[in-house]
């Protein structure tokens, strides 16, 4: 990230509820060749609370490569592939 050192160059693309989620994200975003930046909320990293806001974890990367960051953290929804519940009797 020294490239992209100044805070102003970055921009949060997701809020995930925890370090895990947070991590597989920050693996896809560099795999694909994206910088990323995982700032934590302390507070629920130390209690392992993630509850009302406690352990939050922005994942942040420079602000030019936002919109292909989202798009490889966004859900594929595939038309069609989706099986419908069984009616209830």
């Amino acid at each position: 990230m020294s490239r992209y050192s100044k805070e102003s160059d970055l921009v949060t693309i997701h809020v995930a509820m925890g370090p895990l989620r947070a991590e597989v994200i920050r693996s896809k975003l560099e795999a694909a060749g994206i910088p990323v930046l995982l700032r934590y909320e302390s507070a629920g990293l130390v209690i392992g609370i993630t509850v009302d806001g406690l352990g939050e974890v922005r994942v942040q990367v420079p602000r030019e490569l936002a919109d292909e960051a989202r798009a490889l953290i966004e859900p594929v929804d595939i038309v069609g592939e989706e099986e419908e519940e069984p009616p209830l009797p």
